[in-house]
């Protein structure tokens, strides 16, 4: 079993097709990927853009698909966020559809993270020096 992880996921492009500010359709098998992720017993942070009621309609968008997050724009549930400093949370990967290389797959998010030994999964072979992992 892999270790737990802490997932920080974006909403717009990553869970949902980018409609932003209204809510796009789910990226194909978004929701059951992160459902298994949490089933693995990963901690799941929605880490979006969206404040005030453009996240609400997110968050309740993602409770109707099953999905209830550990934590929303923060670290941990009862961080208190302060507006006066940086945003940036602490997580172990982040999923985003902004990444160098663009979004994988979901499918392929899940059998990256689900691995065992996921560390052979996210280096280049050293048949392939020289080549960063991700898509172009």
């Amino acid at each position: 079993m892999s270790p737990t992880l802490t997932i920080a996921i974006d909403f717009d492009g990553t869970i949902v097709e980018n409609k932003y500010p209204d809510i796009g359709k789910p990226m194909l098998f978004a929701f059951e990927t992160l459902k298994k992720l949490q089933d693995d017993g990963h901690n799941l942070i929605l880490w979006t853009y969206r404040k005030g009621s453009r996240l609400d309609e997110a968050v309740n968008f993602c409770k109707k698909n099953g999905i209830i997050f550990y934590a929303i724009n923060k670290s941990y549930p009862e961080e208190n966020y302060d507006e006066s400093i940086s945003r940036k949370i602490l997580a172990d990967i982040f999923i985003d559809d902004r990444n160098i290389g663009g979004m994988l797959g979901w499918g392929e998010i899940y059998q990256m993270l689900s691995s065992d030994d996921s560390s052979k999964k996210t280096k280049p072979s050293k048949k392939k020096k020289n080549r960063f992992f991700g898509r172009l």
